[in-house]
């Protein structure tokens, strides 16, 4: 049931493109590991072996704190409509700082230079290993659609406030590891 495989191939690029939710997983030496899940609308695949995600601000900042730390980053993609699959992504990952010369090359090149309210970096995985799993005991859901819910938080809060906020929340992860932010 399980498969490995060195690096994405066309159809599993394909089930990606369909899928709407991933999961990312860190740790790091000595701390929680940290599980988020996220919008596959701001995922992209770079290449067989590298992909990233634009990263919006929010309550904290493990995954970052972790990379810097560790390194180590696991992507996963579960199929919860049609047919069943898991799929993740071993590798290595890092975070590329907002306003940066990288960072605005990967803007341009695969978000049409538009990043949305509460932008806050990038974050990179280069993966050696591709993994499948049959995914039979995922649940059927329908998707309904995305939540505005973080783009009027960040409207609320404005450029000031997400600034002030990030401050706050973002530089230290919850075990007190620094993320990297504004450095």
């Amino acid at each position: 049931m399980a498969k490995d495989y060195p690096a994405l191939n066309a159809h599993q690029r394909d089930f990606i493109a369909r899928q709407h939710i991933f999961f990312t997983a860190s740790a790091a030496a000595g701390s929680r590991i940290n599980l988020s899940p996220r919008s596959t609308d701001l995922f992209r695949v770079l290449s067989d072996n590298a992909a990233c995600y634009l990263d919006r601000t929010g309550s904290g900042n493990e995954t970052a704190a972790h990379l810097r730390a560790d390194g180590r980053l696991t992507i996963m993609f579960c199929a919860v409509e049609g047919p069943p699959l898991i799929l993740r992504l071993y590798g290595r990952g890092q975070t590329i700082a907002r306003g940066g010369a990288q960072y605005a090359t990967l803007l341009a090149e695969h978000y049409g230079n538009t990043e949305p309210l509460g932008a806050r970096q990038i974050v990179r995985i280069d993966f050696d290993l591709v993994k499948t799993s049959c995914g039979y005991g995922v649940p059927l859901l329908a998707y309904e659609g995305e939540r505005d819910t973080m783009d009027r938080w960040a409207e609320a809060k404005g450029a000031d406030g997400l600034a002030a906020y990030q401050r706050e929340k973002n530089l230290l992860s919850m075990d007190g590891l620094p993320t990297g932010l504004g450095e």
